[in-house]
């Protein structure tokens, strides 16, 4: 995109010099309605930086560039350059919806041994907590592509409000504190990350002031380079000797695994441009995230499953039932079919198609639960009411990733969802750097779930994982209707169905789609819900049905934007989860 004047005057305002200290946080705001466009986060800090972009002449792609720089400052423990995304753009102008997987890979010298150990797979502690488990990271790459097909700044102005916000510092939140407390055993066993996050061997206290300027310089480095210094030069070669040599703390007990990751698979790293995936529902548009994320053909295949009932007329109890029961049998067929598609076929058009979703949707009864696990379906092969390719198990997948949502002023939109995969990721920060290593390569499996029948989501060399991620744009005759995301490992695929049919059938306000009680069913016996789910009436009904719950203590923390008939936009962030997140609009009214 070409250069503008607004965003020349743009550059010069966002690289001047950071003040000396770090200011009052903004406040945590859950909706915002206004003109000019909009921005949701998880961090207060990170949405205002996006908003100054968008007031100062930026567009989506820019403020969402720069949010994302913001969280793997103030949200390091779920996303930033150690890790990787996929990015959802809506072009107002062609009224298009492109995406940009930016997923890691694994190194070259990857088999589908990676996490077997003398015949038996790893546990899932060993592997996530080592160098073997640390993909190549796609985060910086998807900022630099994004920037150059559709943004208006380069990386260096783009990056340069984060760079300002590491060095100067910001409020420690209880969130913040209590990520690291979490993680205090293990991050104490690598030199690197005690230095950084338990000075003086305790979390940064709530109140204080945490600056990282390891990072400021690493941001500094990477835009001066243009990412060169990442792909091949010096910072490279600080990440791929941190793999091969974790700098685990002279005594330690931990077992930490070395990886074999070389500068010539960061050399080698592209981000891939790939089309939306689609499907119809209720007569809108909804575009997602294509493999090796599972998450536009799960969130597809669901919805096309409810196709067929009035969720609008139902009662609570058998709306929810049928979206419990919806979600069961998508992820059965997403366990069977989606890997990384330079890898394995993945029947994308099958498993979005109505007749297939039709076949399985005649499997739900309105006064009955169907058996967990339920067998995948052929979708090349629909057989109403058959399912015949096989159980495949649910592995359960690390929740600690984030979400951004950003608007513009001419309508152009980006739900963008990015992660290092585990709370802190590896654990391991690389020296000197100031960012956390990815974990990302334990999203494959670590053995064949049914022995000797191939598999698409084994580990191989240069491979993507498979990944929940979700990124979601509605449309209506090519107009955005609303943009949603959403952290939370596999619990992404049914956070992000629950608050479509929540704000499209059951008419909620998209704030309050956000903010309900959820559950999450993926294909288990037992459906994991918040507390608040599990005490509502409409448990009791379901549990009359058959359904039984277990407790998880919070799922996902969406954010989304969504446009009003006269133009405005409604941003909007969780009201509690992970301590609230911060919607944004340029100019509230």
């Amino acid at each position: 995109m070409l250069r503008t004047a607004a965003a020349l005057t743009l550059s010069v305002v966002l690289v001047a010099p950071a003040s000396a200290g770090a200011a009052e946080p903004p406040p945590r705001v859950p909706e915002q309605v206004g003109w000019g466009g909009a921005v949701s986060s998880v961090d207060a800090d990170a949405s205002q930086i996006g908003i100054d972009v968008l007031r100062r002449g930026g567009n989506a792609v820019d403020a969402a560039v720069a949010t994302a720089a913001a969280l793997g400052v103030t949200d390091p423990f779920s996303a930033g350059i150690g890790g990787g995304g996929f990015f959802v753009y809506y072009d107002a102008r062609t009224q298009r919806v492109s995406t940009l997987d930016g997923r890691e890979t694994a190194p070259q010298s990857a088999t589908d041994q990676l996490f077997v150990e003398n015949g038996k797979p790893l546990p899932f502690a060993e592997a996530m907590t080592s160098g073997m488990s640390v993909g190549v990271p796609g985060t910086p790459k998807t900022w630099q592509q994004a920037l150059g097909k559709w943004g208006t700044l380069n990386l260096r102005e783009a990056m340069a409000p984060a760079e300002a916000l590491a060095r100067r510092g910001f409020v420690v939140d209880q969130t913040f504190n209590s990520q690291i407390a979490n993680n205090a055993a293990r991050f104490a066993d690598f030199t690197s990350t005690r230095d950084l996050y338990l000075p003086g061997g305790q979390p940064p206290a709530v109140g204080s002031t945490f600056r990282n300027p390891q990072l400021a310089d690493t941001y500094r480095e990477l835009a001066r380079t243009d990412l060169a210094s990442l792909y091949g030069g010096a910072v490279g070669h600080d990440l791929v000797k941190t793999v091969q040599q974790p700098p685990v703390v002279p005594g330690s007990t931990r077992n930490v695994r070395p990886g074999a990751m070389q500068i010539s698979d960061l050399a080698r790293y592209q981000v891939e441009r790939r089309d939306p995936t689609h499907t119809r529902y209720r007569g809108l548009d909804v575009y997602g995230m294509a493999a090796p994320s599972s998450g536009g053909t799960t969130v597809g295949e669901a919805l096309n499953i409810l196709e067929s009932t009035d969720l609008a007329e139902v009662n609570d109890v058998e709306y929810l039932h049928r979206f419990i029961e919806s979600t069961k049998l998508a992820f059965a067929d997403r366990l069977r079919w989606v890997g990384d598609p330079a890898f394995t076929r993945v029947p994308t058009k099958g498993l979005l198609s109505q007749e297939f979703a039709d076949s399985r949707a005649c499997l739900i009864k309105p006064d009955a639960v169907l058996p967990a696990p339920q067998p995948a379906a052929d979708p090349d092969n629909p057989q109403a009411c058959a399912a015949t390719a096989g159980l495949s198990a649910l592995r359960e997948d690390a929740e600690r990733t984030t979400h951004l949502t950003t608007a513009d002023r001419w309508g152009n939109v980006v739900a963008y969802t990015l992660t290092i995969e585990a709370e802190g990721g590896s654990g391991i920060v690389v020296p000197g750097r100031g960012f956390l290593l990815n974990n990302e390569l334990t999203d494959f499996e670590f053995v064949a779930p049914n022995a000797g029948v191939p598999h698409p989501n084994l580990p191989g060399p240069g491979k993507r994982p498979r990944s929940s991620m979700a990124p979601t744009i509605v449309l209506d005759h090519g107009r955005v209707v609303l943009a949603v995301g959403s952290p939370g490992g596999s619990t992404i695929i049914t956070t992000v169905t629950q608050i479509l049919t929540g704000r499209l059938d059951r008419k909620m306000s998209l704030l309050n789609a956000v903010a309900a009680p959820r559950a999450s069913q993926r294909n288990a016996a037992t459906t994991p819900a918040e507390v608040a789910f599990i005490a509502a009436d409409t448990a009791r009904g379901l549990e009359a049905i058959g359904h039984k719950f277990s407790q998880n203590a919070e799922i996902g923390a969406a954010t989304g934007i969504e446009r009003a008939s006269d133009g405005r936009w409604r941003a909007v962030a969780e009201p509690t989860r992970r301590g609230g997140g911060a919607a944004r609009v340029v100019k509230v009214g």
